[in-house]
């Protein structure tokens, strides 16, 4: 059986260093602190400026990288990835970095994001004569790439960037160069930092960057193409000009809390987002619990705004895998209890205020209110660190199709009515936005929430099943 998550799945992470002894072993610790971001499949290339040298698996880092297979990663440079399928299905053959061999030499790449135009170049490509190996739209790249008249790699790659449309973080290794780009719009974090060796580390979040010791330096700039090689770092824009469009969803649940994305702390904004909720949207209450564990910084600022106890009145095992034994004799709302807890101390005769940041098709959430009010809650008030999500995202978060999000088809009553809660308030797209009012990084893409998509892209490529179905027959 797998567990069915009420939240958005997680995208991907990339990782890479230039220039150290360790390279493949930074980019396994890299890797491992971004766990969150991606668990289906996780891989690691690496070169000696002569080869290239891949190894990939599905499962987790920890469990797929062996001492024995780090130490065949040999060279001083790396990226690496951990997988959350968006696009193509989760096969082995899907695993990133994707490596291949052309005329340019070879090229190994990790994306974070999604192309919103790459079944279009991908047709055309095969009705071309290309041969693809994957199911994934980052293939499209190194295909364009391949097929670009240009014989300089970098003027390849700027060719072949040109032609996608989306979200895209990446990564390219050759064993001359470690490139590191930035679409345009700058949806998808990508930060650069350097360590005390000299070498110089991307990652998605910063998170990567404590496990191995690196300071950073910057964000990689919306736009933003940096080259390293033998003769240092440079820093090229070669596309056109867009508006900033960063994913405000990873600053509600994605990123680490730890972490620094977008040039501003992940914590603070989060605290940010449940001390609005609480001015605007206050409540009589006795205690304040969060879903953990993405919700546990915003109601922290609920509870520190409106002077209500914060309690852990919710735990959250973190070792639910993606297969279990169900027992032969069914278990009401099985799933929702394998995978949490209430502790009836916190609630039992208490009006409760429960944070969360976010509801996709409300299943959870439902069993979650049923399971507080079984311990003995006499309210419960459900309040939301975020708008309503009304619309898929097609820029690298797998959310649920437009008829399966409870908010695109009900309203607001008619959801509390299904939780049977109480009270039941979403902060408003305003008060998001004046929340995070102070953010040096640019405008935010808030898809999601009002459908207003910043990157245009045709009614098939718009079809959420095209975009993320995934096969249902074996490898």
């Amino acid at each position: 059986m797998i567990l069915q998550s009420d939240k958005p799945k997680e995208e991907c992470a990339i990782f890479g260093i230039y220039n150290s002894k360790e390279a493949a072993n930074f980019t396994y610790l890299g890797l491992y602190s971004m766990q969150h971001r991606g668990q289906e499949s996780s891989g690691i290339v690496s070169t000696d400026g002569e080869h290239l040298y891949r190894y990939a698996n599905m499962g987790l880092v920890a469990n797929i990288f062996t001492q024995p297979k780090i130490r065949e990663l040999i060279g001083d440079s790396a990226i690496g990835h951990n997988r959350y399928s968006t696009t193509g299905a989760s096969f082995l053959r899907n695993a990133q970095p994707i490596r291949v061999e052309s005329h340019l030499g070879p090229i190994a790449l990790a994306h974070n994001g999604n192309l919103v135009n790459s079944w279009d170049i991908r047709n055309r490509l095969e009705r071309d004569g290309s041969i693809f190996q994957t199911t994934i739209d980052s293939e499209v790249i190194v295909h364009l790439m391949a097929k670009s008249h240009k014989s300089d790699l970098l003027e390849a790659l700027c060719d072949s960037l040109a032609q996608v449309r989306g979200a895209y973080s990446l990564l390219v290794l050759t064993p001359r160069y470690l490139i590191a780009v930035r679409d345009p719009n700058g949806f998808r974090p990508l930060v650069m930092g350097k360590r005390s060796d000299g070498s110089i580390v991307f990652a998605s979040e910063t998170c990567a960057f404590d496990i191995t010791e690196t300071e950073y330096v910057r964000d990689v700039a919306p736009g933003e193409m940096i080259v390293i090689d033998h003769s240092g770092v440079r820093s090229l824009y070669p596309f056109p000009k867009a508006k900033p469009s960063l994913c405000i969803f990873e600053y509600i649940y994605f990123a680490r809390p730890d972490s620094y994305i977008f040039e501003e702390s992940v914590y603070k904004v989060r605290k940010a987002l449940g001390r609005q909720l609480a001015r605007v949207l206050p409540v009589e209450a006795d205690v304040v619990i969060p879903v953990p564990d993405s919700a546990n910084i915003a109601a922290l600022g609920y509870s520190e705004e409106s002077g209500i106890p914060y309690q852990s009145g919710l735990i959250r095992s973190h070792y639910v895998g993606r297969t279990f034994i169900e027992p032969d004799q069914k278990i009401r709302d099985f799933g929702a209890k394998i995978k949490y807890n209430v502790v009836k101390d916190v609630v039992n005769g208490k009006r409760v205020v429960v944070i969360d940041d976010s509801v996709m098709r409300g299943t959870t959430s439902r069993k979650i209110i049923k399971m507080i009010r079984a311990a003995g809650a006499t309210e419960i008030h459900f309040r939301v660190s975020a708008p309503p999500t009304v619309s898929p995202c097609y820029y690298g978060i797998d959310i649920p199709t437009h008829k399966e999000l409870i908010a695109a088809t009900h309203s607001i009553d008619e959801i509390r009515k299904y939780l049977r809660v109480d009270t039941l308030s979403y902060l408003s797209l305003e008060n998001m936005h004046a929340a995070v009012a102070g953010h040096k990084g640019g405008g935010f893409c808030d898809a999601c929430f009002t459908a207003n998509y910043p990157v245009e892209f045709q009614d098939h490529a718009g079809n959420q099943k095209s975009l993320f179905t995934e096969y249902s027959t074996e490898e």
